[in-house]
Parts: C-alpha cells; sequence; structure tokens
C-alpha cells in the first residue's frame, strides 16, 4: 500500500510539473482546469492513503530512516495546505503570487524524496 501511494503522489508530481512548464515561461495564464484538478485529486488521494499505511509501515529502523515516513506526510501536507491557498485565491479571483507556487513545488517535491527514500530504505 506505501507503494501505491508513493505510485500516486508520483503521478501527481508528474501532473503538477506539467500544469507547471507554461508559467516557466512567464506566462500569465493558468494550467487548463482539468490538470489542475487531477494534479490536485491525485495529489490528496495519495497523501491519504500515505496517511492511512503510515501508522503500520514499521521501516527504516536499520538504516535510521525510520522518521522518514512522518517527514514526507508533514512536507506533502504542507504543500497540500499551499495548494489549497492557491485554488481559494483562483476562486477568488486573484493572482496567485510566484513564491506561493514556488513554495507549493518545493514542500511537494522535497515530501515526494523524502517518501522514495523511506519506500526504498524500508
Amino acid at each position: 500500500m506505501l507503494a501505491l501511494a508513493t505510485s500516486l503522489l508520483g503521478l501527481a508530481v508528474v501532473l503538477g510539473a506539467t500544469a507547471a512548464v507554461p508559467r516557466l515561461g512567464r506566462s500569465e495564464r493558468a494550467p487548463p482546469w482539468w490538470l489542475a484538478a487531477a494534479h490536485g485529486a491525485v495529489a490528496l488521494a495519495g497523501l491519504a492513503l500515505l496517511l492511512f499505511v503510515l501508522p503500520g509501515a514499521r521501516r527504516g529502523a536499520a538504516t535510521g530512516a525510520q522518521s522518514f515516513g512522518a517527514i514526507a506526510a508533514l512536507l506533502l501536507g504542507s504543500a497540500a495546505l499551499a495548494g489549497l491557498t492557491m485554488l481559494a485565491l483562483h476562486w477568488r479571483q486573484r493572482r496567485v503570487a510566484g513564491p506561493l507556487i514556488g513554495l507549493h513545488a518545493t514542500l511537494a517535491v522535497g515530501g515526494f524524496v523524502i517518501l522514495v527514500v523511506y519506500l526504498l530504505l524500508g
């Protein structure tokens, strides 16, 4: 189940990167609504599954990585809060600031990398 949560979050990373590419070229256009919705839905499903399986996962004690799952969940949860903040700003028809997008991406990718290490070291 941990591998499934990691796979879902990996798909969310790919969808998020696909949504972010036009913004890298200084485009002011938001990504298509369906892409943003798919990114958010897959990411929240992966985070929910991770939070469900994390208490039962006894991994990484031999390598000192036993807390990596909790750290990943904390970073990914923080990324979800930043993403929901961006959604709220979009619904209020306010401009989403670039630093908020950068914070969201940094937290999400950092959490995903730590989760992958946790999965592989367990």
